[in-house]
């Protein structure tokens, strides 16, 4: 008697290609693994080196198997070389997430990953990062190894900080600004042999508040020669950074300099500042960052509370001033920015609204101008405040975050400039809400308001 036996049969299922001639790339930092459709080529995963000549023959033998369109992960910055040589061979680079491409577990290697990508890719299951056009890349670097330049210096601050500490120096501890006019002058003064506290006090600025005896008792210490010896080197590490950033600086300038006008600053010069503080701060550019911001852009985005020039000149480097073209809506731009809830919905029950966790330096620099709102008299400083009082602070951070989010797509998808008074008609639904809440705080303890003539 015969048993019958069930055979399994295996079937893969392939969806239909959309990009039939797509290749995928898992980038590392000593060697790179190609793979190409299998029709493509004999041997369709590859593997290559990092060095420029290996790049370049990688190019030639895409361009040979016929490749039109790569996708690779964006893996620390090791990816930026092979992307910029395949972009100027005219390939359509797409640049992933690695969160959307994830391998099976089980089946973690190089190999698989370059195929895993060259399939998602094919079928048309993988979306490219948002990357602004070269020379708008070219400003964000600059931003960004200034941003670092800012931070080492600020290092140096601390450490000179430490320095006076363990002398039992506190003049850091009397002036808001050691390395202000008066702190330099005195630091300076101790370094080349000056321990006279009256006439160390008799160097400080006028704007100074702390009288003349209070800074000369701060100046009292036991001045040992390790501590002096740091303190000198911590100064002259700090100016070295100063004099990197001016570099930084100019060079960004000269930069943004090449790009084309979009409003004559002549003819039409941008509106009077807004900005609380008249004179720049420290860590602010030391070019005209503001007007040219105006004349690429054509928008004066300090005109928003809470943008300083430091903020606006962030997102001009993170995001350029046409990346409305890539985002349709202003919902869009905030949902890629990760400032809007992500609604996780299962059983028809909403079981998250937790925001996504986005690595953006556009967000972060939104988040910081929406927390210089705290103090803000206007329409958005007020919502601020209330928001804070009832959502606590992140969340009204991110919430207000998201609302100059959506305030920078009109400004520059309409390239119109800001107008406060859009917010009329809220500020005074606020009005009346307040009056009446106090109406009714007046009515539960007797008392009724009567208004002043």
């Amino acid at each position: 008697m015969s048993v019958l036996r069930k055979v399994k049969i295996k079937t893969n299922v392939q969806l239909p290609p959309i990009h039939p001639h797509a290749a995928g790339v898992d980038i590392g930092a000593k060697q790179i693994q190609v793979a190409v459709p299998c029709d493509a080529d004999p041997k369709p995963v590859r593997t290559f080196t990092t060095f420029t000549d290996d790049l370049y023959a990688l190019r030639d033998w895409l361009k040979a198997c016929g490749v039109r369109t790569v996708a690779m992960e964006s893996t620390g910055v090791y990816w930026i070389p092979l992307f910029q040589i395949l972009e100027a061979a005219g390939l359509e680079v797409c640049l992933v997430n690695a969160r959307h491409c994830k391998n099976l577990p089980g089946r973690k290697t190089d190999v698989s990953d370059c195929q895993w990508l060259q399939y998602l890719h094919s079928v048309g299951l993988l979306r490219a990062s948002f990357r602004p056009p070269e020379a708008i890349c070219a400003v964000r670097a600059f931003l960004r190894h200034r941003a670092n330049l800012v931070r080492y210096a600020s290092q140096q601050v601390m450490q000179l900080h430490k320095a006076l500490t363990q002398m039992n120096v506190q003049i850091h501890n009397v002036i808001s600004d050691v390395v202000g006019v008066t702190g330099l002058a005195i630091l300076d003064a101790v370094l080349a042999g000056e321990r006279d506290g009256q006439k160390l006090a008799a160097l400080k600025d006028r704007r100074i508040k702390a009288s003349a005896d209070t800074i000369a008792r701060s100046l009292r210490g036991d001045w040992r020669p390790e501590h002096l010896f740091a303190l000198r080197q911590a100064l002259a590490t700090w100016r070295h950074y100063q004099q990197l950033i001016t570099e930084c600086d100019a060079a960004t300038a000269q930069t943004l300099a090449g790009f084309e006008s979009r409003v004559d600053v002549q003819a039409n010069p941008p509106p009077p500042s807004t900005l609380r503080h008249k004179t720049p701060h420290a860590n602010e550019p030391r070019f005209e960052a503001r007007t040219e911001l105006y004349r690429i852009t054509g928008v004066e985005l300090t005109q928003v509370p809470g943008f300083q020039v430091n903020t606006a000149l962030t997102l001009f480097g993170e995001l350029g001033p046409d990346f409305v073209m890539r985002f349709p809506t202003a919902k869009c731009f905030a949902s890629w920015l990760g400032l809007c809830p992500d609604n996780r919905i299962t059983g028809g029950r909403v079981i998250s609204v937790k925001t996504r966790d986005v690595k953006s330096r556009a967000a972060q620099a939104l988040r910081v101008a929406a927390q210089a709102l705290w103090q803000s008299k206007t329409y958005l400083g007020d919502c601020f405040r209330r928001w804070k009082a009832r959502l606590g602070t992140p969340k009204a951070i991110t919430a207000m975050a998201h609302k100059l989010a959506r305030i920078l797509w009109h400004l520059l998808k309409y390239r119109k400039a800001y107008d406060p008074a859009v917010w009329t008609v809220a500020e005074e639904k606020l009005r009346r809400r307040k009056l009446k809440r106090l109406e009714q705080n007046a009515a539960a303890f007797g008392f009724k308001l009567v208004p002043t003539t």
